[in-house]
């Protein structure tokens, strides 16, 4: 019986070796399809997508580490198409940019929106290069509250707050603002204003006061940001890849590196989705800080464009 066996499991570990094969062969064979591939004998430039909100900055800093690291990539592009978020990340992001400066050359490249925090990540970057059409700008910070006094009034609920100081409570949602809050609140909301006017100041090698000026939260059009010094120039993502080629030297043909998201299997995504649905809501009905361009009222960053077609230029404006 055993020596019966015998070729039968000869024949499974046959098979299993030609599957082996194979599948590594098809695994190499779509790495060589993808244009993040490595396997080129092309010059290589990173490309870190930066999309939608700033909620944190992990993922993207440790890509900058890597591609700073990595000596086949000559030059970063970031492909930014955000209204900005919260303070921390952005600045977080900011600084391992300009970390990155004195070892590779890195372009910041505006899609649809790159405002407030948005633009905040662009100024660190060597160049800049926006769409005529892009909505920028929105140099300024916004903290926003929900008040539910008057309506737990009128269904009768309470809170009993037990605090250790003046200002434990502040922006709680059960009580009304005093004035020494306000003062505090703009005090802090004015500190965090000079660190992004510093901020843009310093990676545009711009006068403070010259910034300051236009710091008041309005947007501004690409075409405006070339005018006022924000940008350098006007051009699509392949335009900011010939400038990156140039910037670092590269002569003919390059392989663009893409930072590789994570496969999530099925629940993986079902999981994040319903976070990300739970989160939004929570946003809504809790206190933040953020360098954010708010937009048109109830239009996300992709639908920015069609806005324009719809309300025209003044309903732009009005946005700022």
């Amino acid at each position: 019986m055993g020596k019966r066996k015998h070729p039968i499991l000869t024949v499974f570990v046959i098979l299993g070796v030609v599957v082996l094969l194979l599948g590594g062969t098809m695994i190499l064979f779509l790495e060589l399809l993808e244009p993040s591939s490595s396997f080129s004998f092309n010059e290589k430039i990173g490309v870190i997508p930066i999309d939608g909100t700033i909620s944190s900055s992990q993922t993207i800093t440790s890509q900058l580490v890597k591609f700073k690291k990595d000596e086949d990539i000559k030059a970063i592009i970031l492909r930014i198409n955000s209204p900005g978020g919260a303070v921390g990340p952005t600045q977080e992001i900011y600084r391992e940019v300009r970390k990155t400066l004195p070892v590779k050359k890195v372009i910041a490249s505006m899609s649809t929106v790159a405002a407030s925090g948005g633009y905040y990540v662009a100024a660190a970057a060597n160049k800049i290069i926006a769409a005529p059409g892009t909505i920028t700008g929105s140099i300024g910070v916004i903290m926003q509250f929900i008040q539910l006094e008057g309506l737990l009034d009128k269904i009768g609920v309470r809170f009993e707050v037990l605090k250790s100081g003046e200002f434990k409570d502040i922006g709680s949602p059960d009580r009304k603002m005093t004035e020494r809050d306000r003062k505090m609140l703009n005090e802090l909301i004015q500190d965090i204003q000079e660190q992004f006017v510093n901020g843009v100041a310093k990676g545009r090698n711009m006068p403070v006061e010259k910034v300051r000026k236009i710091a008041d939260g309005r947007v501004f059009s690409g075409a405006r940001a070339k005018e006022l010094g924000l940008v350098d120039a006007l051009g699509n993502f392949q335009d900011a890849v010939e400038l990156a080629k140039e910037m670092a030297g590269i002569k003919g043909a390059v392989t663009l590196v893409y930072s590789k998201k994570s496969r999530l299997r099925l629940m993986d995504l079902l999981v994040e989705t319903a976070a990300e649905s739970v989160n939004k809501f929570l946003q809504g009905i809790k206190t933040r800080i953020e360098y954010r361009w708010s937009g048109l009222p109830g239009l996300g960053p992709s639908q920015v464009d069609r806005s324009i077609g719809l309300y025209g230029r003044e309903g732009v404006d009005s946005a700022g």
